[in-house]
């Protein structure tokens, strides 16, 4: 007799797991849901209407036309202005969210634009990750109308599920850069240089996002997406993005990282809705370290440690952070 075969849980989005057809057939959805939840795990994106109230729309983006100065982006405005606040904390984006992560939602950062990035093509992955990975995503709200001549986003469809490349891959160490101007000037530069290979290896297709004012868009955390160029200058293109994680999990940097030689970035988080630090867990365990920054272990070397009474020995690794 054939011994029966026993799925294995996974503690990756549901929306991107292996057993996401089974997963959306228990849940017993109505149609017009089903119809969004497959929409977004085969996209990697979903358009929608995050219910924000246009005065809130127009207050953001008026309060921080004066503050751009010569800059085209402004970080982490939520904590001296209200309505970038409520925009990140939408109370229909933390419920569709919820539903497509199946865990809460945690938005950490915000992004406000005046005028079209024009970034070259990227996945969020390799600034932001988590571990388990792909409990990230980001939700752009455009606070105008976003057109051709703007400097619209672009994205390629179904991009998230290629597997997600880290700078191990084309033979860089993230932890190695002596500056923020080298890994952006030159390590960054490279990581977009392998990304530009790839799309154009894989033939992949770019779509180009024009956007209602009050729009918005989720992208998963491994969707390529970047910015058009501006073809009508002096445009603006007023938007918001917000990042999110979820909870229990641990936030780190992958563009800083190298995990085998254990030089992780870990990032230290606020949660926007609450003003609450965010614990780093793994595996259900509080990572305990009180700055963001490179994770901290030290080890007895071997000869002290053969040396040692057991109970000295394990007074010290409690100490140092070891059980």
């Amino acid at each position: 007799m054939t011994p029966a075969i026993v799925k294995p849980s996974v503690t990756i989005p549901w929306v991107e797991s292996p057993f996401f057809e089974e997963e959306l057939a228990k849940a017993q959805l109505d149609a017009q849901t089903e119809a969004m939840v497959r929409s977004y795990a085969d996209d990697g994106y979903l358009i929608f209407d995050p219910g924000i109230d246009e005065t809130v729309i127009d207050a953001a983006r008026e309060d921080l036309i004066p503050k751009f100065g010569s800059g085209v982006r402004l970080q982490d405005a939520w904590q001296t202005d209200e309505p970038v606040r409520q925009i990140a904390t939408a109370p229909k984006v933390l419920d569709t969210l919820r539903f497509l992560y199946r865990r809460e939602p945690i938005p950490f950062q915000t992004l406000n634009f005046n005028v079209g990035t024009q970034q070259r093509t990227h996945s969020d992955t390799i600034h932001f990750d988590s571990i388990p990975q792909r409990f990230m995503c980001g939700v752009w709200v455009a606070l105008e109308e976003v057109h051709e001549g703007n400097g619209p986003l672009h994205y390629y469809t179904g991009s998230h599920k290629f597997p997600i490349y880290n700078l191990v891959d084309m033979g860089l160490k993230g932890s190695a850069a002596q500056s923020m101007e080298e890994t952006y000037g030159v390590v960054y530069k490279s990581y977009e240089d392998f990304i530009e290979a790839f799309i154009k290896a894989r033939k992949l297709k770019k779509d180009t996002l024009r956007m209602k004012k009050g729009q918005a868009i989720i992208w998963s955390a491994n969707l390529l997406h970047g910015g058009e160029r501006i073809t009508q200058p002096g445009s603006t293109r007023h938007s918001q993005v917000t990042h999110y994680y979820f909870e229990d999990c641990a936030y780190y940097t992958p563009l800083l990282s190298d995990m085998v030689i254990e030089r992780i970035y870990l990032r230290k988080i606020t949660n926007i809705a609450t003003g609450q630090p965010v614990v780093n867990r793994y595996m259900n365990e509080e990572i305990k370290q009180e700055n963001q920054g490179y994770s901290q272990k030290m080890y007895l070397p071997a000869v002290l440690g053969s040396l040692l009474p057991k109970s000295l020995k394990g007074t010290i690794k409690r100490l140092i952070g070891r059980k």
